[in-house]
């Protein structure tokens, strides 16, 4: 396959970014995307010229680092993460917009890797349990209902990637904090922090600079993990129940 590829150069954060375009052949149909830009950057070393920088890490769709909008879609035309979409979901002779993604939130470091370090404080702000638990306890210890133990299971597949927020129109962060919200607040362990875990993370994200939610639907859609829309709705109730617990 022959390519013709237009990437995002920033060389950091205070300069003004571009797109550039670069021609790359000899694709196979079986590579991964981060195995074609591995190529392209093997092509511009060879040249003399700065590779393209882009984040990665297991290349096996866990971590969500391999954060990238493709075409106009985040992690590309299949519900996916980046490095898990193969050259076979393009043709030949193809042009391909690669970008960062585009949310004021997630500020570009260079090239095509952004900050999310505010999802990490997002999660820090409430994702965790204060209660001393000594060794780890067996895990039949604590009888969980099984409804609850799979919405929990449910949510706990966010891998953080940011795609729901690079592919809502309005840059919102709700699916991915509902999310890290829901999957703590519906299990026993999480129940001491439940109403200032949902308060504290809301107030986080806000404060990070995301977007308001208008329940577009984009988030859900670009998820790779199929984290459902209705997770927004459940923190929303989980908040506004604390809320009002906090009045009282």
């Amino acid at each position: 396959m022959k390519l013709t590829l237009r990437v995002w150069r920033q060389r950091n954060p205070e300069t003004p970014g571009a797109m550039a375009t670069y021609e790359v052949d000899g694709i196979s149909a079986d590579m991964s995307f981060l195995e074609m830009l591995d190529t392209l950057n093997e092509e511009l070393t060879l040249a003399g010229d700065e590779p393209v920088a882009f984040d990665h890490d297991c290349r096996e769709g866990i971590c969500g680092a391999c954060s990238l909008v493709i075409n106009g879609d985040a992690h590309g035309p299949e519900r996916t993460t980046t490095c898990q979409l193969h050259m076979r979901s393009f043709a030949d002779g193809d042009t391909i917009d690669i970008e960062p993604w585009r949310a004021s939130a997630f500020p570009v470091i260079k090239d095509l890797v952004v900050d999310r370090s505010s999802f990490d404080r997002i999660i820090q702000s409430g994702g965790y349990i204060s209660a001393a638990t000594g060794t780890a306890p067996d895990a039949h210890a604590t009888p969980v209902p099984k409804p609850d133990a799979d919405f929990a299971f449910e949510h706990a597949e966010c891998i953080g990637c940011g795609a729901c927020v690079a592919a809502c129109p309005n840059g919102s962060a709700m699916l991915f904090t509902s999310a890290k919200v829901n999957h703590l607040n519906v299990l026993p362990q999480g129940a001491p922090e439940r109403e200032t875990r949902v308060l504290d993370m809301v107030a986080q994200m806000d404060d990070e600079g995301f977007g308001g939610c208008t329940l577009t639907g984009e988030c859900a859609t670009a998820c790779p993990k199929g984290i459902p829309l209705p997770s927004i709705a459940a923190m929303n109730k989980e908040w506004l129940r604390a809320t009002r617990k906090v009045r009282r």
